[in-house]
């Protein structure tokens, strides 16, 4: 009696030993940090006036990640594909700035169809979510500016990170 309840326990001991030791196919290897980001003069000219205006208001400069300025041009290169202006998918790309870099808080400005840099900026000033974020509590940030060959209009996007 005993000789059959074995024989008919061990392959259910066999089996549950081989899916509780085997490991995930599905892990994920972390996100390689992007190393390398061309800015324009246009791009280190707003990164500049942001900095301007956070030191004369009395908090810290921002210092410039290209992984962060990378993914930036990532989210203006799906606003133009996809003929929108939002925070679409932050969430990723936050999560991403988080795992990569370290980040423990992530924000983001977009915006559209701004002839110039200050344009842009004192249009964020006047705005209080975007204004909050300018000021906000931030060691390091990204900018890419990319305008839609389609119709010429430019889409900015400001992602700021603290670690």
């Amino acid at each position: 009696m005993k000789a059959k309840m074995l024989r008919a326990l061990l392959p259910i001991a066999i089996v549950f030993t081989m899916v509780s030791c085997s490991t995930s196919e599905t892990d994920e290897a972390p996100a390689p940090i992007v190393q390398n980001f061309s800015y324009s003069t246009v791009e280190l000219d707003l990164m500049d006036q942001i900095n301007t205006y956070r030191v004369s208001v009395g908090l810290n400069a921002l210092q410039s990640i290209n992984h962060i300025s990378y993914k930036s041009a990532e989210h203006n290169d799906y606003m133009i594909d996809n003929d929108v202006v939002g925070h679409q998918q932050f969430e990723q790309r936050a999560n991403n700035i988080k795992q990569v870099l370290g980040a423990v808080k992530v924000s983001e400005n977009v915006a559209y169809n701004f002839q110039s840099n200050e344009g842009v900026l004192n249009a964020w000033l006047l705005s209080d979510g975007h204004k909050e974020n300018l000021e906000g509590d931030y060691t390091h940030f990204g900018i890419s500016i990319k305008t839609n060959p389609v119709n010429g209009k430019k889409y900015y996007t400001n992602i700021f990170m603290k670690r």
